[in-house]
């Protein structure tokens, strides 16, 4: 499976807790990624600043799912299972 070109979900959705360009404490979830670009393209792809959370992403069926809106709502119950409980 390859990525959507324009879904961004994972740019989006997920929280990311490493250092990003322009988000020196990462990313919260459901807020776009600094590096995003308006059509939603990376502007790190293939670039050593990228996290590596991010390289390490790939396309999946339990993902992404058949469409944007799948992906959207898969990420986002994968994102509200593993969040940690508040101390």
């Amino acid at each position: 499976m390859e990525c959507r070109i324009g879904c961004a979900a994972c740019c989006i959705v997920i929280s990311i807790t490493s250092p990003i360009p322009d988000m020196p404490y990462g990313k919260p979830a459901g807020i776009r990624c600094a590096q995003l670009t308006p059509d939603n393209a990376c502007r790190l792809f293939g670039k050593p600043e990228r996290p590596l959370v991010c390289g390490s992403l790939q396309p999946a069926e339990e993902m992404c799912g058949s469409c944007n809106e799948d992906a959207f709502r898969l990420l986002s119950d994968m994102e509200r299972v593993t969040k940690p409980e508040p101390r």
